[in-house]
């Protein structure tokens, strides 16, 4: 296993420690501390590539607190945005669930729509230039075959107007198109805003689109359905939802509340798993409570606990099955977590070997001082690890005179673990992933 060597731009940079040291997974420049999990990334390439080529795929991805699932995610939205796909990602809050009835769903649409990123813009907020790319791909069509816009965009949208809730969602993107034809910046705005989800009455969104519906809490799942299809008609190869912390599914207090949120992912599932879904993909983070608490937990749901049940033969063989729905993040092992500080030694010198802070051994003496104040729990669960080291490296950047042996002896790790630490609850920003 060898080093990136790439230089590192300073953006990038202060981005990747500020993330560090605040124990969230970093936006940009995941390439230049990627470590381990060699197996997870090649399964879910496959699902990727599945999802391009006209298929759907269905991942429940499930790990410890701290154990990387937020960074693992981060670089499965990166891989899928360089295969010309369009990414949309969203956490779980109390405000923001699968299925509800008092907005949370919507809100949970409107939170993907504001995260939606593509190759060129990564960072999100990509929803506007999609629909530009639609309409001036319609208008290049219109003016090659010497017919008029609107029939192009009637004829591409045909395919969309045949699903529920899909006339509407059409006549908004015609809307779209009008308004930018006309330099209609407020038309072409309310467009966009009723595709975020930003309508919370049909009264508003009639008033100002002439639509009848808008997107509500009963229709998230059909509507991402419908916006697979409308970002392959802009010319990408499909759509993959990442979401986050499914955990806040399984803390809901009411049983009522927490089987229809399990009844949709199951909806979800099958869609996905029976080819039902096209150019659509769906990664879950959670927590294995989340997943095998037969009180509260998706195992709670008898349909969901036969589909996402493990493979037997692969348990007794000892091996792991990386096509199941559920993919089990492997823990890291010391060495990957001694590759992981290399790489962050080298964000710190902007990827100049001349200007590292401390020598290897430092990077040893780090590791046995976290393996002698938390035991294994460090490479495990290597969040609170990660953070420790880009402190200690900060404070060594800022105070050149110190030296590490003398600064290591004050550092102190806690074991990352939710019921030591109250109020953190699987923030899921564990910063372990990753191959080289």
């Amino acid at each position: 296993m060898t080093l990136i060597r790439t230089r590192i731009r300073p953006r990038e940079r202060d981005a990747i420690i500020q993330s560090l040291k605040a124990g969230v997974a970093p936006r940009a420049g995941i390439q230049h501390i990627q470590v381990g999990r060699v197996n997870e990334i090649e399964a879910i390439n496959k699902d990727i590539d599945r999802i391009a080529q006209g298929g759907s795929a269905f991942r429940l991805i499930i790990g410890e607190y701290g154990s990387g699932k937020t960074f693992f995610l981060s670089v499965i939205r990166a891989i899928a945005l360089e295969k010309q796909l369009v990414s949309v990602n969203a956490d779980l809050a109390p405000d923001r669930r699968i299925h509800a009835s008092s907005g949370q769903a919507r809100n949970l649409y409107s939170e993907l729509m504001r995260n939606m990123a593509t190759r060129n813009k990564p960072q999100g907020n990509a929803l506007t230039a999609i629909v530009e790319r639609f309409v001036n791909s319609a208008h290049q069509a219109a003016t090659s075959e010497g017919v008029s816009v609107a029939a192009v965009i009637d004829e591409r949208l045909s395919s969309i107007s045949e699903h529920v809730g899909g006339y509407d969602f059409a006549k908004v993107i015609e809307s779209y198109w009008h308004g930018h034809a006309t330099n209609d910046d407020e038309l072409m705005s309310n467009a966009i805003r009723w595709l975020r989800a930003e309508f919370s009455t049909k009264t508003d969104a009639r008033k100002a689109l002439g639509v009848r519906d808008i997107i509500s809490d009963t229709s998230l799942y059909s509507n991402l359905k419908i916006m697979s299809l409308l970002v392959i008609q802009a010319g990408y190869r499909g759509l993959l939802v990442c979401l986050d912390e499914m955990v806040n599914l399984y803390k809901l207090s009411s049983t009522r509340a927490r089987l229809s949120n399990y009844e949709q992912i199951l909806w979800i599932l099958n869609d996905c798993l029976q080819g039902t879904a096209e150019h659509l993909g769906f990664l879950m983070g959670g927590t294995p409570e989340f997943l095998f608490d037969t009180r509260k937990g998706l195992y709670s749901y008898e349909a969901l606990q036969s589909r996402l049940a493990e493979n037997s033969f692969a348990r007794r063989a000892g091996v792991v099955d990386y096509s199941s729905p559920t993919l089990h993040l492997a823990n890291l092992t010391p060495e990957e977590v001694y590759v992981l500080l290399q790489n962050i030694r080298r964000v710190f010198a902007l990827g100049d070997e001349n200007r590292y802070l401390v020598p290897d051994e430092a990077l040893e003496a780090f590791l046995n001082h976290c393996s002698n104040t938390i035991g294994d729990a460090y490479f495990r669960t290597p969040r609170n690890t990660i953070k420790a080291f880009a402190d200690m490296m900060s404070v060594l950047e800022q105070n050149q005179d110190m030296e590490w042996s003398d600064l290591l002896g004050s550092v102190a790790i806690p074991e990352d673990r939710a019921s030591d630490m109250p109020g953190l609850e699987d923030s899921g920003d564990g910063l372990a992933s990753f191959t080289l």
